[in-house]
């Protein structure tokens, strides 16, 4: 099976490994009734409370993705949306107690990156990240999915790999 998909191009093998470790994150994720699309908004909101449309913005999504991606962390307790202080007709997403706590538990960067690169050695690790790097370099940003800043610094190397 590897070798007919090393006969893939290229876009197609990142593709692929992308949904199967995107899908192996939610089921992670799932233990917090969370995904992939929604840990990004707590990390954002552990900031300082944001609209929905500043939420949106942030993460590259439409208003009305944003609307069911707050729906769901609400149900959960995560988050709760409260009037703006100053400007009552506007509402904020306020990351709550749980909010917290949850996202420093499932939020934990070394089991995302252990996840990621699964069957690597260190080695191939920083040859990926290099790799990753001058490719994102050499295709332009059209969204601002990469707003949240830097990612957490990646665990030593000594925890990296199998």
């Amino acid at each position: 099976m590897a070798d007919r998909m090393g006969h893939w191009p290229t876009g197609r093998m990142l593709s692929a490994v992308a949904r199967r470790i995107e899908r192996e994150w939610n089921a992670h994720l799932d233990a917090w009734q969370l995904n992939h699309a929604s840990l990004p908004v707590l990390f954002l909101l552990s900031r300082a409370p944001l609209s929905q449309r500043e939420l949106a913005r942030a993460s590259g999504v439409t208003e009305q993705t944003m609307s069911r991606i707050v729906a769901r962390l609400e149900r959960s307790g995560y988050v709760e949306r409260r009037p703006h202080e100053r400007d009552r007709r506007r509402h904020e997403v306020v990351l709550t107690p749980p909010g917290r706590t949850v996202l420093a538990e499932a939020g934990d960067p070394a089991a995302a990156e252990a996840l990621s690169v699964r069957g690597l050695s260190p080695n191939q690790v920083e040859q990926l990240r290099d790799l990753l790097a001058t490719m994102l370099a050499a295709h332009p940003r059209d969204t601002d999915d990469d707003e949240l800043g830097p990612p957490p610094a990646p665990p030593a190397r000594s925890q990296v790999g199998p």
